[in-house]
């Protein structure tokens, strides 16, 4: 039985059949759907003072859950490993950690402007393991406990 090769070009021959500007392919990076008022308000600085990678976390965080989104998550949306989203945000003299605080309480107060919600119940949308742990971060955030604002409310 005869089998047939196809012949392959060679990779000098496939090279010239291409000039250099052909062989690069541009891709524009979308802009993060965030608006600079929301960035001032979180985060008490101008979205200016910001890196791409930093207003993209933000955007993820502002629009994800929570509950679910850890950095390496966040990195591989980016498209980039979890050091290099640590060392980017470095730049900006700012965390992960500090970036998901700051959006949290953002959303607490976004919730509370509204009506009042069970700790349980927001500490669960903000996502907080721990009901306790969620007390501490609103009392870090307002100077007062969860229950003294249950008591405004009601």
């Amino acid at each position: 039985m005869e089998t047939r090769r196809h012949p392959q070009p060679s990779i000098e021959a496939s090279r010239r059949h291409f000039s250099r500007s052909q062989r690069v392919i541009h891709v524009r990076a979308p802009k993060p759907e965030i608006h600079q008022e929301q960035v001032q308000r979180i985060t008490q600085r101008t979205a200016a003072s910001f890196s791409h990678t930093t207003l993209r976390v933000l955007s993820l965080l502002i629009a994800g859950d929570l509950s679910r989104l850890r950095s390496d998550h966040i990195a591989d949306e980016l498209g980039i490993s979890p050091t290099t989203l640590r060392r980017r945000l470095r730049v900006d003299n700012i965390s992960y950690q500090e970036l998901l605080d700051q959006v949290r309480q953002y959303h607490c107060e976004c919730q509370l402007e509204d009506r009042w919600v069970p700790g349980k119940t927001l500490a669960w949308k903000l996502g907080y393991a721990e009901v306790n742990s969620f007390y501490r971060a609103f009392k870090r955030w307002t100077g007062s406990s969860y229950s003294d604002m249950k008591l405004q409310f009601i």
